[in-house]
């Protein structure tokens, strides 16, 4: 009976043998590692791996002069003053050309192991090999972060932030009275010869830009004019109000070709798409409708406001901006008729959108911020910080000026790219108006970009231009950069 259990025992170590032996090398040593970690742990008692005592002398060559030249030099026999530095194996000779040092070269094999020099030229070419080394390795080392100050990091966002450009300040250059209300909406015809105003007094005007006359009144709406726009691909100009009626005016006879019905109540704003025979509307039933010009016909109906819709922008794409008394600027695509985008960055209603001339950006205003951002997913780019109420119109123009004025009066200017505030001031209500009728409730740039033109009230329009006297000397920037809010 024992003599048949310890012939098993035989069978099951030959056979454990035979299949270490037909594994990959790989494996090999990790099964070796594992022997000789648990012969190590048990002790005596195991019969010793077979080769245990010839590997751990060559670990120990290994460790000493590592995997290329220390083999080689232990095969050769390395002479006394042998001593591994670095990745360089020294040898010391009588002449610095040391023969033995030939022979450990001839030994190893081609190629040598990157990282692994063997030097036949003595210690004056091993420093240099070294030198050399560490030079590779500190253009190939990586980039480390270290942990820097406040002050430091101030002064990084500084340089890093873009320095705003040089604008002239601007000033009053005419005031233009003529309606009985206040004037609530602007536009300026693409031939920039002339343009229209509107407001309470249910008129819309139309004035010579060069000289500020009054050259024709247009009567049919029946309350409070809320918005106007023209065309520039046809003669019409057209116009929407607080009775819910919009309207197409033929500006060649001066009276009313159509009438798109459809809101059910007030309408506070429209916009005409610049590729599309489009027109679209926003008004208190919380909705955006979508007009074909030529047949009267509604294309859609686009809701998700939750509150009066304030503000309408189009952009060069198919797609409308809207801004809403719920906060909410949206982004639709008027080719499916559907919210792509909601922003609901703002705390108070949105009362006035303006896109970019040139670039794909556009700008919103509330009583808490103006915001910026990029078309057409509306990411958050920049906020402008600086009026103290509800913000009723913005503009810009193509030498990258914002222009704001708020409900209190206040008119501030901007530099686009960076947010810097160039200039404040405060309109002035005009002799017989009260102190409270300084709202500024429009305002729009020509299509030069040189003259401003606002509809406040005072029952006025203003027209500014720029100080052509003023340099940088005498307004020059007071500007240090602020840290970004992104909320």
């Amino acid at each position: 009976m024992a003599t048949h259990v310890a012939g098993m025992k035989r069978k099951r170590a030959e056979d454990a043998d035979a299949k270490v032996a037909a594994l990959p090398d790989v494996l090999k040593r990790n099964v070796f590692a594992s022997k000789m970690m648990f012969v190590n742990s048990v002790g005596a008692g195991f019969a010793p791996v077979p080769g245990m005592k010839e590997r751990t002398k060559d670990m120990k060559k290994r460790r000493e002069y590592g995997t290329g030249e220390g083999a080689a030099a232990a095969a050769v026999g390395a002479p006394t003053g042998a001593k591994r530095d670095g990745d360089v194996l020294l040898i010391k000779g009588a002449t610095g050309d040391a023969p033995a040092a030939q022979d450990v070269a001839k030994a190893l094999p081609e190629p040598t192991l990157r990282g692994q020099l063997v030097v036949a030229g003595g210690k004056d070419k091993a420093e240099e090999m070294r030198k050399e080394q560490e030079r590779e390795a500190r253009r190939s080392k990586a980039l480390t972060v270290l942990p820097m100050s406040g002050k430091e990091l101030r002064n990084m966002h500084e340089k890093s932030t873009p320095k705003p450009r040089w604008h002239a300040p601007w000033k009053l250059h005419r005031v233009i009275p003529g309606h009985l209300g206040w004037v609530r909406t602007i536009a300026v015809d693409h031939s920039n010869e002339w343009f229209v105003t509107s407001g309470n007094d249910r008129t819309i005007k139309v004035w010579d830009l060069a000289s500020g006359r009054l050259k024709l009144t247009l009567t049919k709406h029946i309350s409070s004019i809320r918005g106007v726009a023209i065309s520039d691909r046809s003669p019409y100009l057209f116009s929407c109000a607080e009775d819910g009626q919009v309207l197409c005016w033929d500006l060649e006879t001066n009276k009313v070709i159509r009438s798109y019905h459809g809101h059910l109540n007030g309408v506070f704003c429209l916009t005409l798409h610049k590729g599309l025979d489009i027109l679209a509307t926003g008004g208190r039933d919380a909705s955006v409708r979508l007009w074909d010009i030529r047949t009267k016909l509604e294309v859609h109906t686009m809701t998700g406001h939750q509150d009066s819709v304030q503000s309408l922008a189009a952009m060069p794409d198919p797609y409308i901006i809207s801004g809403g008394q719920d906060n909410n600027v949206r982004i639709w695509d008027i080719a499916e008729g559907r919210s792509i985008a909601t922003l609901t960055h703002h705390k108070k209603g949105v009362r006035a959108l303006a896109m970019h001339p040139t670039e794909y950006t556009f700008a919103s205003g509330a009583a808490d911020n103006i915001k910026k951002w990029r078309c057409p997913r509306g990411e958050f780019l920049n906020n402008f910080s600086g009026h103290n109420a509800i913000v009723n119109t913005l503009s810009i123009n193509n030498d990258n000026v914002m222009v704001s004025g708020g409900g209190d009066g206040a008119l501030r200017f901007w530099d686009w790219k960076t947010g810097y505030n160039f200039q404040q001031m405060n309109t002035i209500a005009q002799p017989g108006s009260l102190e409270s009728e300084t709202a500024i409730y429009a305002s729009t740039f020509d299509h030069s970009g040189s003259r401003l033109i606002t509809g406040e009230a005072d029952k006025t329009i203003k027209i500014w231009k720029e100080d052509e006297t003023a340099t940088e000397e005498t307004h020059p920037i007071d500007w240090k950069p602020q840290r970004q809010k992104h909320f």
